[in-house]
């Protein structure tokens, strides 16, 4: 996952359009920790389009509040430069993944 330096480069990615994944954590978030390699490796695998980036909440608070996260982990989808859901602190990677598929082929036709 690419670290964002700022609100700026994060809107440039997500107004490509192409798929994009936010994922939203904290330095002393134990399950932040645990869940971003699975989700990186599941998505990669099954769903290679997309562009991941890492916001630290701790580190940027300002870039947090643009996008309105008040809990994490929290992970952003964008099809099509929109946010097209948005899932919290507990998430199923394997349901996540498919949940996801269809939207990410219709946008790959």
């Amino acid at each position: 996952m690419i670290q964002v330096a700022n609100l700026e480069q994060l809107q440039n990615s997500i107004n490509t359009g192409k798929p994009t994944l936010v994922y939203f954590s904290g330095e002393n978030c134990s399950v932040c920790k645990v869940l971003k390699p699975k989700i990186e490796q599941e998505i990669q695998k099954a769903l290679p389009k997309f562009e991941l980036f890492e916001v630290k909440t701790d580190l940027d608070r300002e870039l947090t509040a643009n996008f309105m996260i008040f809990s994490i982990p929290t992970t952003l989808i964008f099809f099509d430069s929109k946010e097209f859901k948005r899932y919290g602190r507990n998430m199923s990677v394997p349901l996540f993944i498919e949940e996801l598929k269809r939207p990410y082929e219709l946008m790959s036709e």
